[in-house]
């Protein structure tokens, strides 16, 4: 079904309330028993929107996702609500009162803006995708504050608009895509949308290498419970530790937000491994902050390339990494740490790996923990020398 209206009637409202909770494993009695008083295109409609809401869940929560509308490729690629509550706090403590939003997908940012009190101009060629904002902005009590325009975004005239936001889809016939000139629109064409207007964020993949950065905006990365989520480039909201040239470096933790900013540091020493070790947040990672984290744990990293952060101190009120501490500091020999934790009966094994060719997998296999106690084993490089740490979470 190209075309969301039937499911907007009466009886296409009646279905979606009825298979809200519907097991996919019964589908097919389901799709048969309804397809006795409901027409089978509807049906088939009907189901494949409960999927996509089941999916949705996870990113815009039940009260949400239960009442949208989404796509395949919406559900995918929609930013997490979390993050785009985040984003529209922060472009309405800038005073944005209006944002065009182009390449809006199914409409989460959007969303997000209009309930943060920003009218939204919402921006996408597809003629689903933008009936899917519409129906969204309706059936969240929004329409007011969100216009819908089936367009290319390289046509939209934002000169209207406080602010624009770009979400470039990043995704092509071959699945993921890298280079930021391959987004569609390119990143060089967003980067000059957003400095036509006074404040602008662009939505990037974590990824992007830090040297395309342009000079003129902040780069800030984003994480949501310990999972790195994106990306932006932000014009207009210069951080407050941005130099006059060169953009600031963020790297913001949800739920929250707690940010890290950027000083320009130089590497951290390496050093010894100590009581602790810490592994910072992928966003701090991504951000290329670790140096500002060790700062703030009082450390060194224990291999010049490698990103995990030692100090000799607890630090648990630390949000920017995860602390664990180390019981055993040994080379790498694998029948060395079968025999260990057979001795310690550990049965119950987290594997992390950073500079290891061992696959965690692997490992366990290997070693067939058992027993009742458990502990985390690192495998990574200590002084340029492959090693195995062993400890447990820090308390």
């Amino acid at each position: 079904m190209n075309d969301l209206s039937p499911l907007l009637t009466d009886e296409g409202q009646s279905l979606l309330a009825a298979l809200r909770d519907f097991n996919p494993a019964q589908e097919l009695a389901i799709a048969t028993r309804l397809r006795r008083d409901h027409p089978a295109e509807l049906v088939s409609a009907a189901i494949g929107q409960a999927r996509l809401r089941q999916r949705a869940v996870a990113k815009f929560g039940a009260e949400d996702a239960y009442r949208m509308y989404f796509t395949p490729n919406g559900v995918e690629q929609a930013t997490r609500k979390s993050v785009a509550e985040y984003r529209a706090g922060r472009f309405a403590a800038l005073g944005v009162a209006s944002v065009a939003d182009l390449c809006s997908g199914i409409g989460g940012d959007a969303v997000a803006l209009a309930r943060a009190g920003i009218r939204v101009l919402a921006v996408d060629r597809d003629p689903l995708t933008a009936s899917a904002v519409r129906a969204n902005a309706a059936a969240l009590g929004l329409a007011e504050l969100i216009e819908v325009r089936e367009a290319d975004v390289t046509e939209i005239d934002t000169s209207g608009y406080d602010a624009v936001f770009v979400d470039p889809a990043r995704r092509g016939g071959r699945g993921r895509v890298f280079d930021p000139e391959a987004y569609s629109p390119p990143l060089s064409w967003a980067i000059e949308a957003a400095r036509a207007r006074p404040h602008a964020a662009l939505k990037i993949a974590p990824g992007i290498p830090h040297e395309l950065v342009p000079d003129d905006f902040d780069a800030e990365w984003i994480s949501d419970e310990g999972d790195v989520k994106e990306a932006v480039l932000w014009r207009g909201a210069r951080t407050a530790t941005a130099g006059p040239a060169g953009p600031g470096i963020a790297a913001t933790l949800l739920p929250g937000p707690r940010t890290l900013t950027g000083r320009g540091l130089p590497d951290p020493p390496v050093r010894p491994v100590g009581r602790y070790l810490y592994e910072p947040d992928g966003a701090v990672i991504r951000a290329h902050l670790v140096a500002e984290a060790a700062e703030a744990l009082n450390g060194g990293l224990i291999d010049e390339t490698i990103a995990y952060i030692t100090s000799d101190e607890p630090h648990p009120g630390t949000p920017f990494a995860t602390g664990y501490e180390i019981t055993d500091v040994l080379p790498f020999h694998l029948k060395r740490l079968k025999a260990l934790l057979r001795e310690r009966g550990v049965g119950s094994l987290t594997v992390k790996k950073r500079g290891s060719a061992v696959e965690p997998e692997e490992l366990r296999r290997k070693v067939k923990p058992q027993g009742p106690h458990s502990a985390t084993v690192f495998l990574t490089r200590v002084a340029g020398a492959p090693a195995m740490l062993i400890g447990h979470p820090a308390r």
